[in-house]
């Protein structure tokens, strides 16, 4: 593989803030809020082994590792939930007689406001599927479930495959280019920074100075 490994929770990162990516990804910095708590916790009930199980029709397993280690993707992963549904259409699975459609489904504490989903969620959930696919065969699907709501919207993937393998392709690129010169990039125009754990770290807020000679003889009586 000539091309550097991207975990694909890191895509999600960069296409919400290509900044705060470098942040996390070059810098290894880190910082959490209210919102990363409330998804921590969430995606922590999610990918407890327990929630595994069989039911007519159905299987569901939790933090099912996954990869796609063709160029230009050599993704990896592990996923929030997958979901066997029987189907005769549908893939076997280890050389099993029952063929199934399977689903994905990534868990998100908050649903966006006036939208179904974020593109960048979605383009999370697209990497997805293209390990799966590789993994498993035939086509997966995709869902993200909203758990303040508690509702489950299907993407359309298959849809519009093309568009998003192209931009998936053209962001990994751009991902790899940065790692490779370790550079972390510029802060986006317009980027809404208000909900952002890393603000602080990122934007760090300076004490207003009335009078700076008064505060520079402060410091020069402090350090006698």
């Amino acid at each position: 593989m000539s091309s550097v490994e991207i975990a694909i929770r890191s895509i999600q990162h960069y296409l919400y803030c290509p900044h705060r990516w470098g942040l996390l990804e070059i810098d290894k910095a880190w910082e959490e809020n209210i919102f990363v708590t409330k998804a921590n916790l969430m995606h922590k009930r999610v990918h407890d082994p327990k929630k595994n199980y069989i039911s007519r029709g159905k299987k569901v397993f939790t933090s099912v590792p996954i990869y796609n280690d063709l160029e230009p993707y050599n993704l990896y992963g592990m996923t929030d939930c997958m979901e066997l549904h029987e189907n005769k259409n549908g893939i076997s699975i280890n050389g099993s007689e029952e063929k199934y459609q399977i689903v994905v489904v990534e868990y998100k504490p908050t649903k966006p406001k006036n939208q179904e989903y974020r593109e960048d969620d979605l383009m999370q959930v697209f990497a997805q599927k293209l390990c799966i696919d590789f993994v498993f065969g035939g086509h997966c699907k995709g869902v993200i479930y909203y758990g303040d709501v508690k509702k489950r919207v299907t993407l359309p993937l298959e849809e519009h495959f093309q568009q998003y393998d192209d931009f998936l392709r053209k962001t990994l690129e751009e991902m790899r280019d940065y790692l490779k010169r370790g550079e972390i990039p510029p802060i986006r125009k317009n980027q809404k920074c208000s909900g952002c754990s890393m603000k602080d770290l990122c934007m760090p807020s300076m004490k207003k100075i009335n009078d700076v000679r008064n505060e520079i003889e402060k410091i020069e009586r402090a350090s006698i």
